[in-house]
């Protein structure tokens, strides 16, 4: 069986900085996925990306989040920042990530950009992208898992 190549994420990323600051707050101000696809600066990003319906979906969800996530080298995934975010001074309610993990789309994406907006979290983008890119009741799972796997490793 064929695996399947994973996009470069870091290029998207990488095209992502290299936007004016104009189009970056196109995309900062966008309130649902769907609202990207009203924006020029979408397209900046999207342009010769995904030929099936489902990697168009992956690229919009990576798309919709990647204004409010800046990248490390470090083996940082979500969770984890998350779980840091949370043993900080402004915290993290577990009720809002509860709501991430029961919400079908587009809420659960909506939910998660808020979270990432409100905790300006620092993760390696390759991770993180990876886990946008599957995105489905078990990456919402394996985000929760690793948000108390890394809280419980904060708190000791």
């Amino acid at each position: 069986m064929e695996q399947q190549r994973l996009p470069d994420f870091m290029a998207l990323y990488n095209a992502w900085a290299q936007l004016s600051p104009g189009p970056r707050a196109e995309l900062k101000r966008v309130a649902t996925p769907d609202g990207l696809i009203e924006e020029p600066a979408f397209y900046r990003l999207f342009s010769g990306r995904g030929e099936k319906e489902w990697e168009k979906q992956a690229w919009q969800r990576l798309i919709f989040c990647l204004p409010c996530i800046k990248h490390t080298e470090e083996k940082v995934s979500l969770g984890k920042a998350l779980a840091r975010y949370k043993s900080g001074s402004k915290g993290l309610s577990e009720k809002r990530l509860f709501q991430v993990i029961r919400s079908e789309f587009p809420n659960d994406m909506i939910q998660l950009r808020r979270i990432l907006k409100m905790a300006e979290l620092t993760v390696n983008w390759e991770i993180a992208a990876k886990q946008l890119w599957y995105w489905n009741q078990r990456a919402k799972r394996d985000l929760l898992e690793d948000f108390f796997m890394n809280q419980s490793k904060q708190t000791n």
